[in-house]
């Protein structure tokens, strides 16, 4: 697999890698400036070379990978001298030439979907739609997903997935990678708690995140239904935030309220990063 394709199946799979790219080149070496490779916690994608230059850059790669601060750290470069003269962790190469690689971190990507484009929905869009995420809208009204609606995202660094479906958006869950976050705001009750309702019984999901947006009224009413017909437990109920938002941030307009959302959002995908790595790591120890 090419390095291209091989980032794009580690931001599929919501798993960090690391991207290795030569830079400089002077004297003879393996492969020319540009070269890349892809350096997974258990696999690695095509070469910048092989050999000890190789080694190393994968070892360093890997050491980065396993740091708990990884979602934050930054570029690395690494020089190494291709003569048989220079000291070696991983067999000896001699070319002649000196190479300059550049390890780039490649986080494992958050994934957001929001329930319901309204007038919050799209500010909150607005605003996510600025950082590098999946970012799935979801709306049982044609009219909120339409070309012309989502103008204002065409220049965003996320990807944007819009579900425009009739009916029973909650089926869109299905189709969501595992520890997404959900956020819950559609024009309709009904629907908010039709998806809400899937999400607490959505096994395969696992969401990181659950937010409602409403009331303490609204969230009264639902609760009581969920734990009655619903079945849910209090621990089940606990995995739901409502409402959702900075509190330091006041103002009931929908800009407010969207860069509200927002700011928690960022807040916890950090959490989300540390969570995800370590829970990795407990598995590939497991032998799972």
């Amino acid at each position: 697999m090419k390095w291209l394709r091989a980032v794009e199946a580690l931001r599929s799979q919501r798993l960090p890698g690391v991207l290795v790219t030569v830079t400089d080149v002077r004297g003879h070496s393996p492969r020319h400036a540009g070269a890349k490779m892809v350096v997974g916690q258990d696999w690695t994608w095509d070469s910048v070379g092989g050999g000890n230059l190789e080694a190393v850059a994968i070892e360093r790669a890997r050491e980065m990978l396993a740091d708990p601060g990884f979602a934050s750290a930054r570029p690395e470069t690494i020089t190494s001298e291709l003569s048989d003269k220079a000291r070696y962790q991983h067999g000896v190469q001699c070319c002649g030439g000196v190479v300059t690689l550049l390890l780039e971190p490649l986080p494992a990507t958050p994934v957001v979907a929001i329930f319901g484009m309204g007038h919050v929905g799209h500010e909150l869009a607005r605003i996510l739609a600025r950082h590098d995420l999946d970012l799935h809208l979801v709306d049982t009204r044609p009219e909120q997903l339409t070309e012309e609606m989502l103008a204002p995202l065409a220049d965003a660094d996320a990807r944007i997935h819009p579900h425009p479906v009739p009916v029973l958006p909650e089926l869109v869950l299905g189709g969501l990678p595992k520890g997404s976050h959900l956020l819950v705001m559609t024009h309709d009750h009904a629907e908010d708690h039709a998806i809400i309702d899937a999400a607490l019984r959505a096994e395969d999901l696992e969401p990181a995140t659950i937010g409602l947006i409403g009331s303490s009224a609204k969230w009264v009413r639902f609760r009581a239904r969920l734990l009655g017909e619903g079945g849910f437990t209090e621990e089940d109920l606990a995995r739901v935030t409502t409402p959702i938002g900075l509190p330091q941030i006041p103002g009931k307009e929908p800009a407010a309220i969207a860069v509200s959302v927002a700011g928690e959002l960022l807040m916890r995908f950090a959490a989300d990063q540390v969570r995800f790595q370590h829970a990795e790591r407990t598995s590939r120890r497991a032998g799972l």
